[in-house]
């Protein structure tokens, strides 16, 4: 299921919406938020009392945790309540939460206190944090880290940027994280997921009915139980499922071509033409005997032959082979000699199919500034171009470091696209895809660090090609692709781990994946029926 991603900014104006429009009481929304933290923290660590630190700040963020310590200090928990910071300025809300301690004889300390405890639920700061955090918050924060305790984060770890996912400054290493109505960007992307800990999305009186028409500008796809396949009439044949043509592999790196092949008849399309250096016939026909081959030789092509007739020969031929098909990848394995440019200038230039571009094509597009213009006038003819850059790729592509990459990924890939009017899938350990105009996009979350191996980027491009033979728009095709990728990638890492798994594993996964979309419509229909 398509599931938002909120930022700050957005998730307060829902909050507010909730309250103006639907007339639901802050505190009521508040002790609902502690409520189910509440029971997220029983569900993992049972109910059996233990001892329980509460560390607050003076926003709304506290007024949660302090009703959560009250919660489970009526269920018999021997809880310690700490308010960090000038009680006169705490929130209306949290002001009530403190006099209702009082009430029931609870004491309040200013400080953190010495003791051992079993759990600690961090309210210091919420999604509203823009600041670096210091002082008696900072020295907090690494007493929460010291501590032997089971660390429960209210809705986001203290210290991470809710819209970037930064470290600021310091920040908590929870165990689990509960959060309201929404993920929130901070809790995917790095660092800030890794210090979420587990993240538990809970409803509490915010949904999408707060949005106003105003939507969220980000999406994922949580767990195996979304479908993104197209669908697969019953009547069709090969030609109904897509015909892709792939311009991969050079005569060193017929791996490639061979993953990218594979991959894309895996996810369903039904003929795969491989253009391809002369010497990767044989290792290609034994790994992929469905394809057919549309082959040159690297020796007459080079430069130094001077022989341009073959080169011209080899255009005319891609150019019957580019009018059989309904799509063309390109780019992994071709290297970046001229007859790859000669490839890369074709596909872009004169053809009006849906292109995938790669790897060693996106290298050449960074390297030629014609090229990109080119990209950009596929755009005016409603043509679609994708992008598939790692990082690296990326900042070629771009005109920035890697680490620059890394601290702007929900904003460079949106400039990138809107600069070169084309999709753009952004690959890390959160890979981003965008689409010109639409200011927003998916982030991705399935996957793991074992498909950080050679090859796996490959195995990406033949799948959304798959996807996009199928006539699935490029957007979707290219999200589908990387979700599916990330399960094809943890199941692979299930059966081979992180450690020793390979590019080739994914692929053998990806028939489990397409079981498992199978499964998720046969559940629906069983749902639907009377």
């Amino acid at each position: 299921m398509r599931q938002y991603v909120v930022t700050a900014p957005q998730m307060k104006q829902y909050d507010a919406n909730t309250i103006t429009k639907y007339k639901i009481p802050s505190l009521l929304l508040m002790e609902r938020a502690a409520l189910v933290t509440v029971e997220e923290l029983m569900r993992v660590r049972g109910d059996e009392p233990c001892r329980v630190a509460v560390l607050a700040g003076c926003g709304n963020n506290g007024g949660d945790g302090l009703a959560v310590g009250r919660l489970l200090m009526l269920q018999g928990y021997n809880v310690t309540f700490v308010l960090l910071g000038d009680e006169a300025k705490c929130t209306e809300e949290t002001a009530r939460q403190i006099c209702i301690l009082r009430e029931y004889g609870a004491q309040i300390f200013s400080t953190t206190q010495n003791g051992e405890y079993d759990i600690v639920i961090d309210a210091l700061f919420g999604v509203g944090l823009s600041r670096t955090v210091e002082g008696i918050c900072r020295d907090a924060i690494e007493w929460i880290n010291a501590s032997n305790a089971y660390v429960c984060s209210v809705d986001i770890a203290s210290g991470i940027s809710a819209d970037t996912g930064k470290v600021m400054g310091c920040a908590v290493c929870a165990d689990l994280t509960v959060t309201y109505g929404f993920r929130k960007l901070g809790h995917l992307l790095y660092p800030g997921a890794e210090y979420t800990g587990s993240l538990v999305c809970r409803q509490m009186g915010i949904d999408e009915r707060s949005f106003l028409g105003e939507s969220p500008s980000w999406y994922t796809y949580a767990g195996a139980d979304s479908y993104v396949l197209p669908e697969r009439k019953p009547d069709g044949n090969k030609g109904t499922f897509g015909k892709a043509l792939l311009i991969v592999g050079s005569r060193h790196t017929a791996g490639a071509a061979m993953m990218a092949a594979k991959s894309t008849f895996r996810m369903g399309a039904g003929m795969v033409k491989i253009v391809t250096a002369a010497e990767n016939t044989e290792a290609i026909l034994q790994y992929v005997p469905e394809a057919m081959l549309l082959t040159y030789s690297e020796n007459e092509m080079s430069c130094e032959s001077g022989n341009g007739g073959e080169k011209e020969a080899l255009i005319r031929e891609l150019g019957k082979a580019a009018d059989w098909a309904d799509c063309i990848l390109i780019g992994p394995g071709i290297g970046t000699e001229s007859t790859a440019y000669e490839l890369l200038r074709f596909s872009i230039s004169e053809s009006s199919l849906p292109l995938v571009i790669d790897a060693d094509g996106l290298n050449l597009l960074a390297e030629h500034e014609e090229l990109r213009e080119s990209v950009k006038k596929c755009a005016d003819a409603g043509r679609t171009v994708i992008l598939t850059p790692h990082l690296g790729e990326f900042a070629r592509l771009y005109g920035c470091s890697i680490t620059q990459v890394k601290e702007h990924l929900t904003e460079y890939p949106l400039e990138l696209s809107e600069r070169l009017k084309c999709i753009v899938v952004c690959k890390d350990a959160r890979t981003i895809v965008v689409q010109p105009g639409a200011g927003c996009g998916y982030v991705n979350i399935t996957g793991n660090a074992g498909m950080a191996t050679a090859g796996s980027g490959d195995v990406l491009s033949g799948m959304v090609t798959g996807l996009v033979a199928q006539k699935m728009s490029g957007m979707d095709a290219a999200v589908a692709g990387v979700y599916l990728h990330g399960i094809a990638g943890d199941l692979a890492a299930e059966r081979e781990t992180e450690v020793s798994m390979t590019a080739t594993d994914i692929i053998e996964r990806i028939t489990d994946v397409v079981m498992m979309q199978q499964e998720v419509v046969r559940n629906q229909k069983v749902e639907k029926k009377p």
